[in-house]
C-alpha cells in the first residue's frame, strides 16, 4: 500500500519574520509611488546599503522611462554625416578626425540618408582593388522623435542596431541618437572620442578654425579657470564650475549635443549624462564673425 506524504502548507515554507521585522514593516510601509522609492534608495544610500554609483544608475533607469528621443538626440545640425556621391577621397579625411564607428550616409542631399556606413567596413576600400561604397551601406532605422527611451533600448537589444535616424512629424531627418547615448543615460559616461586623460588640463586648446580659438572644456572646470584662460568674465553666484553655469543658463541640465551662445561665446555640449554636463567644445568667435550670425 502506498504510504502518502503529509501535506505542507506554503505558509509553513516561508520564513517566520521576527516580531520586530513584522513592527518595522507596519510602522514604515512599503512605498506607493515612485518619489517615495527614491526616497528609500537615498536613505538607503546614506546608510551605505548601496553606493552612489548604484543609485545614479537606478535614478537613470527612471529617468529613460521618461525620455524620448528628441530629449538627447544629437541634432541635424550637428550630425557627422558623408556624402558618398563624392569621390572618397574627399570625406575620408573627416571619418579619420571625427572617428565614429558608424556614419550616416547621404547621397547629394543632407536631408536623405540612405544607409550607414560602419568605419570598420573601409578597411576593404584599402585591401581591394575594387571597392563600391555603396555596397557597404547597412539598412537605416527610422524612429519617431517621441520614441521613449526605454522601448528604443529594447528595440536597439533585439534587432542588434546601434544607430537610428530621428524624424519629425512630417518625415524629416530631425537627427540621430545612438544605443550609446541611451545606456549613457543610465550607466553615465561612457568613454568615446572625446575623451582625455584624468591627468591632462581641465581646458585642451585645439587647432583655429578660421572664425575663432576653440577649446575642450571639461564640466567640472572652475569658472575662474574658464576666465583666466579664455579671457572671459563669466560669472555666476549660484555655482563654481563651467558645467553648472551652463545648466543653470539652459534652466536644465545640458544634452549632448546642445548647442547655444553666451555672448561672444558658442557652447556645444560633446558628452553629458542624466545628471551633468562633462565635457564641452567652446569657441571663441571673432566679432566680425559674431556679428554675421
Amino acid at each position: 500500500m502506498q504510504e502518502h506524504s503529509p501535506k505542507v502548507s506554503t505558509s509553513d515554507l516561508k520564513p517566520h519574520r521576527s516580531l520586530f521585522e513584522r513592527l518595522t514593516a507596519f510602522i514604515s510601509p512599503e512605498p506607493e509611488n515612485r518619489a517615495e522609492l527614491l526616497e528609500v534608495l537615498h536613505d538607503a544610500q546614506e546608510r551605505n546599503l548601496i553606493d552612489a554609483d548604484a543609485l545614479a544608475m537606478i535614478e537613470g533607469v527612471f529617468q529613460v522611462s521618461d525620455l524620448s528621443a528628441r530629449d538627447i538626440m544629437i541634432p541635424r545640425s550637428q550630425m557627422d554625416v558623408i556624402d558618398i556621391s563624392k569621390p572618397i577621397s574627399e570625406w575620408m579625411p573627416e571619418v579619420l578626425s571625427t572617428a565614429h564607428s558608424r556614419f550616416p550616409a547621404v547621397d547629394g542631399d543632407r536631408d536623405k540618408v540612405i544607409g550607414i556606413l560602419l568605419a570598420k567596413d573601409l578597411l576593404r576600400y584599402y585591401a581591394e582593388d575594387s571597392f563600391d561604397v555603396r555596397d557597404m551601406l547597412r539598412t537605416v532605422i527610422y524612429i519617431p522623435e517621441s520614441k521613449r527611451l526605454n522601448i528604443l533600448l529594447r528595440d536597439f537589444r533585439a534587432n542588434r542596431n546601434h544607430m537610428a535616424m530621428v524624424v519629425d512629424e512630417y518625415g524629416g531627418i530631425a537627427g540621430l541618437i545612438t544605443i550609446e547615448d541611451v545606456l549613457e543615460q543610465i550607466v553615465g559616461d561612457i568613454e568615446d572620442e572625446y575623451d582625455f586623460d584624468e591627468e591632462e588640463d581641465n581646458i585642451l586648446a585645439l587647432d583655429n578654425n578660421g572664425n575663432g580659438k576653440r577649446w575642450r572644456i571639461k564640466g567640472l572646470t572652475e569658472i575662474d579657470q574658464f576666465n583666466q584662460v579664455l579671457a572671459t568674465d563669466l560669472a555666476d553666484e549660484d555655482v563654481d564650475t563651467i558645467g553648472g553655469l551652463v545648466s543653470n543658463f539652459l534652466q536644465r541640465v545640458p544634452h549632448k549635443g546642445d548647442a547655444f551662445d553666451i555672448g561672444q561665446l558658442h557652447f556645444e555640449v560633446l558628452r553629458a549624462d542624466a545628471r551633468q554636463v562633462q565635457m564641452l567644445l567652446v569657441e571663441k568667435r571673432s566679432l566680425a564673425y559674431s556679428s554675421e550670425v
